[in-house]
């Protein structure tokens, strides 16, 4: 079946593994999960003991390097395929940020039909629809315009290409007070007598609005020092960051890696509860800013302060803590000589999210003035070299016998400390 794919793949006409055409059977996503299979079906050959050329399958260091060679390629390719995947579905997301907002007016529009029976429609039920619709065009605009970038959600993907959580938080408290503050201008616009008008405008002081006012502040403060604090410990090499394909919704709770975070999730848990109680108390009380209980508040900011603790406190520069020869049963013991296998021990050699074959080849052992790649070693579902507290490499034969500084480079472009190893003749 792969042969007959393959034969498909090269007629004339036939669409490529990186095309983008919508639901093409061929399109982006089709290529990347073929590459992935192919991927994997060779490295799981490798880890067998199967595949290798009678021409280096004699000596376990040449196979080794060849079969680290063949992994590095085809591992190229998948990520190459990846990379036209989360293209492909970033340029189609706008499409769908725009249906889920105009949805969600949708669904206003039938909450208020809904509760108006009995009550009657008012003025803040029209005010509230109106500054729902001047918010959904305003977001249907932005999400033209950045339609390449995700649409709607462009000023929340941050620059590693992850959902940034200290801005959607921020963006989502702005949303609301806008709406609030509009929904306000709406009823000033249509109201009919001056007293209604002063008691609309008195609806916005800062004594009734002092909670969400300072919320606000604080969310939009963290959002911009939280991008600072990021971008000097990246720029400093305290943290490693790699690039992700696309942005995901997980982001907002986990980590690079992948993992929850509690930082993250105690912030949007607490901050989408506010949220809800300020959108309760807009549409209890359309005619002034919602008043944040200062409890709530203050919930708020602790919240706050702890995402951006953790944000401070998370990371942490890769270091090397000793580097032996690697031995092999059987083997005597001895010096590290020139062709000889080391076996570097330490931590954070992997960058949280590289852990993909592509990033895992791209770690480089400086041993002297000899930049050394790390092989890939496959085993069945995975690797077992390199791993994020231990390198195996070999020493070059250009190395020259002394006192030499080793120095692990990660996928990231972190460097650690320099270890001094003696290599003899």
């Amino acid at each position: 079946m792969a042969v007959q794919e393959a034969r498909q793949n090269t007629e004339p006409g036939a669409h490529a593994g990186g095309c983008t055409c919508g639901d093409c059977p061929h399109g982006a996503r089709e290529g990347h999960r073929r590459a992935v299979a192919a991927f994997l079906v060779k490295r799981d050959e490798f880890a067998a003991g199967q595949g290798l050329p009678a021409a280096v399958a004699h000596s376990a260091s040449a196979s080794r390097q060849w079969v680290s060679e063949e992994l590095t390629q085809s591992a190229e390719l998948v990520a190459e395929r990846r990379r036209a995947e989360g293209q492909a579905w970033l340029a189609r997301l706008w499409l769908r940020t725009t249906c889920t907002v105009w949805a969600a007016v949708v669904l206003l529009l039938l909450a208020q039909s809904l509760t108006a029976i009995g009550a009657g429609w008012t003025t803040a039920r029209t005010a509230g629809l109106l500054a729902a619709l001047v918010v959904a065009g305003a977001l249907t605009a932005a999400s033209w315009f950045h339609r390449a970038r995700g649409g709607a959600l462009a000023p929340v993907i941050g620059e590693d290409n992850r959902l940034s959580t200290s801005r959607a938080v921020a963006t989502a408290w702005v949303l609301l007070v806008g709406y609030a503050v509009l929904v306000l201008a709406v009823r000033l616009a249509a109201a009919s007598g001056p007293a209604e008008r002063d008691a609309l405008i008195a609806g916005l002081d800062l004594a009734r609005g002092a909670g969400v006012v300072t919320v606000l502040a604080v969310v939009c403060g963290i959002a911009v020092l939280v991008r600072r604090v990021v971008g000097l410990r990246v720029l400093t090499q305290r943290l490693q960051k790699v690039r992700a394909d696309r942005p995901r919704a997980a982001d907002l709770l986990t980590d690079d890696s992948g993992r929850g975070t509690f930082a993250d999730i105690q912030y949007v848990v607490l901050s989408g509860v506010a949220l809800t109680f300020a959108a309760v108390r807009l549409a209890r009380r359309p005619d002034q800013l919602p008043d944040l209980p200062w409890g709530l508040a203050v919930a708020v900011l602790v919240s706050a302060a702890t995402y951006v603790a953790g944000k401070y406190a998370e990371g942490g520069r890769p270091v090397v803590l000793s580097v032996v020869r690697s031995r092999e049963a059987g083997d005597l013991d001895g010096p590290i000589r020139t062709g000889d296998d080391i076996e570097i021990r330490g931590a954070g050699f992997v960058p949280p999210g590289a852990h993909t074959a592509d990033r895992l080849s791209r770690m480089v052992v400086r041993i002297g003035p000899v930049h050394v790649h790390v092989p890939l070693v496959p085993v069945t579902g995975g690797f077992s070299n390199p791993t994020d507290a231990v390198l195996t490499v070999p020493v070059p034969a250009d190395v020259e016998p002394g006192r030499l500084e080793v120095q692990v480079v990660t996928a990231a472009g972190v460097e650690t400390n320099r270890y001094t190893i003696d290599v003899t003749e």
